[in-house]
Formats: C-alpha cells, structure tokens, sequence
C-alpha cells in the first residue's frame, strides 16, 4: 500500500512539473495557444510585396503587435488584406495611418503605424483607412534606367 502512495505522488510531481515546462517554454517562445490579450484590425494595401505572417507591427520604434495573415481580396483580386494583432493595452486612433517599411537596406518587412489626432478608437476587427503600400525597389530602378522617372 505505502508502494502505491509512493507511486502515485512521483506521478502527480511528475505531472506537475511537465504541466509548468510547457507553460514556460510557452511564455518564452510567445506563442498563443487559445487568444491571447490581443485585438484585430485590418489594414487594406495595393501592395504588401515582401511583408510576411509574423512580421513586427510598431508604433514610434516600438513593438505593438504581429501581422496575423496576409490576403487577397476575395472580390477584385488587387488589393491585399493584413490582418494585425494588437496587444490590448494599444489603443489606437482610427485615423492611423498604416506604412509597410522596411528595417535597414535589407531588412525585413514590417509595418509603421502613425497615430492620427482623432479620440476614436479602433475596436476589435475595425479596418485602417488610410494605408501607404511598401516600395518596389526594383521597379524604381526599371524605370530610372529606362528613363520614366
């Protein structure tokens, strides 16, 4: 009888310690499992050429949130949906302005989010207005050697 016992505190012990390395490893790798303290809002680009799932979302240098997923709208195949997660302690103005950027000469993608003057502010799966797409490096160049600038 004093076997079992024994047996069966290990095991809970066991359990226990599995239980908060997962939470750990969790926390540490940021990852969500269901939610998270975040909020959507979709930014609508002409192009987003470059910028990836994952992808840095910033306000004045600072992080604020992750792209979601990127996708095409469904109805005229031009433009392209960013859908943002914003941490919920951000609140930002609907009249942000939302720029893809790039971080150095060959850096990766993220977005620029400019806080407008407006008090009203975007609610949970709310749309970014106004929106300015990344620079196509290579077809500044195309046109500046074929002489269209």
């Amino acid at each position: 009888m004093n076997m079992a016992k024994l047996e069966m505190m290990v095991g809970t012990f066991m359990l226990i310690g599995i239980l908060c390395l997962g939470y750990v490893s969790i926390k540490l790798g940021k990852m969500e499992i269901i939610g998270g303290d975040s909020y959507t809002v979709t930014a609508i680009f002409d192009s987003v050429s470059g910028l990836k799932p994952g992808a840095r979302v910033e306000i004045a240098g600072v992080e604020v949130g992750k792209v979601d997923r990127i996708a095409l709208d469904n109805k005229t195949f031009d433009r392209a949906y960013a859908y943002l997660k914003i941490n919920s302690g951000v609140k930002i103005t609907d009249d942000v302005i939302a720029s893809v950027r790039t971080s150095g000469i060959i850096g990766d993608k993220f977005i620029k989010l400019r806080q407008g003057g407006s008090d009203q502010m975007l609610k949970n799966n709310d749309k970014i207005r106004e929106t300015e797409s990344s620079i196509d490096i290579e077809e500044l160049v195309s046109k500046f050697i074929h002489g269209k600038v």
